[in-house]
């Protein structure tokens, strides 16, 4: 089955992985398995609104072109999961994909359990099949350390060994990223704080406001530097971050990371959760993209939120992060390009534009009835790229004030734009990326409209494969 959205609905993104209706939040345990790319999700199957979460699953030979396989996770009657099968990982465990995720029992209060599921039939090339474990590998928090929140495993390998990061909040406020051995995933030893909200590095990035740190995610780069992602949670999803820096083996046989630098994943409102794939030679990342509408007009529209494209990420010299579309998504274009040269041209409802800019250059994507423009601006001597939506307000405390990335000045950024109904991902060069939902109204116009000396411009509308 394709994951192209029904026609009727043109907010509705067609090329990226979301179920046919109901709820989509985190992305979960980004996996590949002879050849397939395997992507599961967090799903309500029966409501878009975040409860009764189960695993949604789609896979991908190419990461461009995917298809739906049945739930792999339910939540069991009477088990640890019973209500929900949070956030996870899916890891390799002796040949038998084995799924690390958070089981939510009837008397949640914010502390999960460490739970395994493991693929009924690793010959099958879809995974299809999942089996759960009865009893948790962990059954909460290590004591002693005041944990008000426990959440999200995620496992990864460093000194031969295999290790888990869990996320964690305390009582006082602090966020931290809490360390497990589990180089048996049957057996489960604390091994000490990696990494917490005192940390210099991290609190000149991201502040005090997040009291935990959701979804930790770990990434090693080419260059042998490892990357530590967080979502930032204040009592409700708020915003992602990333340190660069390094492991460091601790006097009580664990790991600590020393940051040297830190800051934003992504600059847009609608992002969050992202999850890893670590893969030979690069790492891949998506994220999770709300609805940026009211509860009423998500209700009627029977489903919420999509997984982003699939990004490369990196870190430049300067521990700065390096971040692209994964070039698979090249596979998406159509044939011929809808646009070459600056100027005007319709915009098809999902497509693929690149602009480089050389003097100060506005980019408009859209035009309301009343005239305003939803439109990128490239400031190639500032170094600053914005992206306005004030004739598009979105739903929620943030509002639709401008959005300012930024890029080292006198440079000629490269900004790729990918639109798939009304998820907009932008991508500064490899620098930065802001990820907004836009939602178009009947009247409104999407044309391309590009002003700036010396510019160059492609673009591409975005096509199903034949068949699709």
């Amino acid at each position: 089955m394709s994951l192209a959205a029904p026609p009727q609905d043109p907010h509705a993104p067609r090329f990226r992985v979301r179920p046919p209706a109901n709820w989509i939040n985190d992305p979960n345990g980004p996996f590949r398995w002879r050849g397939r790319y395997h992507l599961f999700y967090q799903h309500n199957p029966h409501a878009p609104v975040h409860a009764d979460i189960h695993w949604g699953h789609a896979s991908s030979a190419d990461l461009a072109h995917w298809e739906h396989h049945p739930i792999a996770l339910a939540p069991t009657p009477g088990g640890p999961d019973e209500a929900g099968c949070w956030s996870g990982c899916v890891v390799d465990d002796g040949g038998v994909p084995t799924a690390v995720y958070t089981g939510i029992d009837r008397d949640h209060a914010g502390l999960g359990t460490i739970c395994l599921a493991r693929a009924a039939d690793p010959d099958d090339l879809a995974l299809t099949e999942w089996r759960s474990l009865p009893a948790p590998v962990v059954g909460g928090p290590p004591p002693g350390l005041d944990v008000v929140m426990f959440r999200d495993p995620f496992v990864f390998r460093h000194g031969g060994r295999r290790w888990a990061l869990v996320g964690a909040g305390h009582a006082d406020g602090t966020p931290s990223v809490l360390l497990y051995d589990c180089d048996d995933l049957a057996r489960w030893r604390f091994a000490g704080v990696l990494l917490d909200g005192t940390d210099l590095v991290a609190a000149g990035a991201f502040g005090d406001r997040a009291v935990g740190w959701e979804c930790p995610q770990l990434y090693a780069t080419r260059g042998g530097e490892w990357v530590l992602v967080v979502s930032l949670w204040d009592g409700d999803p708020w915003a992602t971050g990333y340190l660069t820096g390094s492991l460091a083996a601790t006097e009580e046989g664990g790991l600590r990371f020393v940051a040297r630098h830190a800051g934003p994943l992504d600059h847009g409102r609608d992002f969050y959760a992202p999850a890893v794939l670590q893969e030979d030679g690069r790492a891949l990342l998506w994220g999770w993209s709300w609805e940026a509408r009211t509860a009423g007009e998500t209700e009627r529209a029977g489903w919420a939120g999509v997984l982003t494209a699939p990004r490369v990420v990196d870190v430049h010299p300067d521990g700065s992060l390096r971040v692209a579309p994964a070039p698979e998504l090249g596979l998406l274009r159509a044939p011929e390009p809808f646009v070459t040269t600056p100027g005007r041209a319709p915009l098809p409802e999902a497509y693929d534009l690149t602009v480089t800019a050389r003097t100060r250059t506005t980019v408009s994507l859209m035009r309301s009835a009343s005239g305003a423009e939803l439109t990128v601006c490239v400031d190639p001597e500032e170094g600053t790229v914005t992206f306005d939506r004030a004739g598009w307000p979105r739903a929620g405390a943030e509002g639709a004030a401008p959005v300012v990335a930024r890029v080292p000045p006198g440079t000629e950024p490269e900004v790729r734009v990918l639109v798939d109904g009304s998820l907009y991902e932008l991508f500064v060069g490899d620098r930065a990326t802001v990820t907004e939902r836009v939602y178009r109204g009947p009247d409104d116009v999407a044309e391309l409209v590009v002003e700036g000396a010396g510019t160059d411009v492609g673009g591409w509308a975005l096509v199903p494969s034949p068949r699709e």
